[in-house]
C-alpha cells in the first residue's frame, strides 16, 4: 500500500498497482481516460457519456445518488468523488468494506492540470502524462500570449435561461474567462453557480454572453434584451460538457471562448 494526498489535503491509502476504480462524476471519468487509466474504470455514473468508451462501462447511478450496493459489488480499490459532499453521505460505508475514497475538486484551470498530474503519478502513467501535460500547457500559454494585451469585455455566462443562474466567485469558469481575457460581470456574486434575478441582471449590462449549449438554454435572458451583447450580437454558445466538467476538455472551452472575445487575435 501508499499513501497519496487528494484535492481536499486528505490523505488516503491507496494499492500501489491500482487497478479497480469508480468515478462518480463526469469530470473525473474523463480526467482518468485522459491520463491512461480508463481501462482500470469499472463503474461510472449515467452522465459519464465522454470518451465514448466510458457508456460501456457499468454504471452505479447519478452523480448526486450513486448506488452503494452496486459500487461495494465492484470491489473497488477507489472510488472517485467531486464534491465533500459526497464524501460525507457515503464514506462510512465504503471504508466498512475497505474502500478508499480520492477527492477530485479542482477549482481552477491551474488545478485541473496539476491534478492530472496527481492522477497521472496514481495509476502509474507517467508517459501518458508526459505527453498530455505539456501539450495542454502549450495550448493554454498559447492563448495568454494571444490575449495578453487585450481590453477585457465584460461577460456573462449563462448555465440556464429560466430560472437564470450564473458562475460566481467560486466557479472555475470564473477562472477561464480571466484567462480568455474576459471579465465575468458575476465574479463576485458568492458560491459557484448562483441563481440571480432578472432586474440584478439587467444591471450587468454585459458586452458579451456565453450561453451553456442546452436544448433550454438556446437565447439570453429577457433581462438581456437591450444588453450591448445582444444588441451588437455578442452572444455565443459553448457545448455544455465543457462548461460544466472541470477536466482537460477546459481546455477546449477556453480555446473557444478566447476566440469569441478576441476574434482578431485568432484569424
Amino acid at each position: 500500500m501508499r499513501v497519496v494526498t487528494d484535492d481536499l489535503g486528505r490523505t488516503v491509502t491507496i494499492p500501489v498497482k491500482v487497478t479497480r476504480v469508480v468515478s462518480t462524476a463526469p469530470s473525473v471519468t474523463e480526467m482518468i481516460f485522459a491520463v491512461g487509466g480508463g481501462d482500470r474504470l469499472v463503474g461510472v455514473t449515467t452522465f459519464c457519456n465522454y470518451p465514448e468508451e466510458a457508456k460501456e462501462i457499468a454504471k452505479i447511478g447519478d452523480t448526486m445518488n450513486p448506488n452503494m450496493e452496486s459500487i461495494v459489488a465492484l470491489k473497488p480499490d477507489i472510488v472517485f468523488v467531486s464534491t465533500a459532499s459526497q464524501i460525507e453521505a457515503f464514506m462510512k460505508t465504503l471504508e466498512a468494506n475497505g474502500i478508499a475514497v480520492y477527492v477530485s475538486s479542482p477549482a481552477t484551470l491551474t488545478e485541473v492540470l496539476s491534478g492530472l498530474e496527481s492522477l497521472g503519478d496514481l495509476f502509474g502513467t507517467e508517459e501518458t502524462i508526459g505527453k498530455l501535460l505539456p501539450d495542454l500547457r502549450r495550448r493554454v500559454d498559447a492563448v495568454s500570449l494571444k490575449v495578453q494585451d487585450e481590453k477585457k469585455p465584460g461577460v456573462f455566462v449563462q448555465i440556464s435561461r429560466e430560472p437564470l443562474f450564473t458562475i460566481g466567485a467560486d466557479s472555475f469558469l470564473t477562472h477561464v474567462i480571466s484567462k480568455a481575457a474576459g471579465d465575468s460581470v458575476t465574479a463576485g456574486v458568492p458560491t459557484a453557480f448562483p441563481k440571480i434575478n432578472p432586474e440584478a441582471a439587467m444591471a450587468y449590462s454585459p458586452e458579451v454572453i456565453i450561453l451553456s449549449d442546452s436544448e433550454d438554454n438556446q437565447e439570453p435572458n429577457d433581462a438581456f434584451k437591450n444588453s450591448p451583447a445582444v444588441k451588437n450580437g455578442n452572444v455565443y454558445k459553448v457545448n455544455a460538457d465543457l462548461l460544466s466538467r472541470p477536466g482537460p476538455r477546459l481546455v477546449d472551452a477556453l480555446e473557444q471562448i478566447a476566440k469569441y472575445l478576441h476574434p482578431e487575435k485568432f484569424k
